[in-house]
């Protein structure tokens, strides 16, 4: 049994409200927007239905987990809510940071000490998050792709301006 399956994580099925913000989110307008409000839009979802529902999850039908890294530079833990993808019985997870010409400081204090603490409807797990290969890379935007076509136009829209970092989370 892999940390998917140990936590229980998978994306539902796409109703047409979700294609849609699925779409709309993969846009240029919709990745800036998205970057700037749904860190704070999913903290408000998750305080008002006490960690049962995500914003991503009511919008777009996409399960998300809480990573929590040890900031690079303060040494303070930091929680991101990060959508993964299940992949070889494990999650892995794609920093592209909506598209947007920065990389997301997650995926930097990932680099910096790659041990985490993931968490999904009130299961935790530590985990040690190592760099995808090149290989693992590719298949892992492939998956990402089918459950949300966002992370191509993402990667496309990035194209060589930054590298983006994709990581396998492994269980401790």
């Amino acid at each position: 049994m892999g940390l998917a399956d140990d936590l229980g994580y998978s994306h539902s099925s796409a109703n047409p409200l979700h294609r849609l913000v699925r779409w709309g989110a993969g846009t240029r307008p919709g990745g800036w927007v998205f970057s700037r409000v749904l860190r704070h839009l999913d903290d408000a979802v998750g305080r008002l239905t006490r960690g049962r529902q995500s914003a991503p999850g009511l919008l777009a039908g996409l399960a998300v987990i809480d990573v929590t890294t040890t900031g690079r530079r303060s040494g303070r833990q930091r929680t991101s809510h990060l959508i993964a993808t299940p992949y070889a019985g494990t999650l892995a997870l794609l920093g592209t940071n909506f598209g947007q010409p920065s990389t997301p400081a997650w995926a930097l204090n990932l680099e910096a000490d790659p041990h985490a603490v993931v968490t999904y409807r009130g299961i935790s797990r530590a985990v040690t998050a190592r760099p995808a290969t090149p290989a693992e890379a590719e298949e892992i935007f492939a998956l990402a792709g089918e459950f949300y076509p966002g992370y191509l136009s993402y990667r496309e829209r990035i194209g060589e301006t930054r590298r983006v970092r994709a990581f396998v989370l492994e269980e401790r």
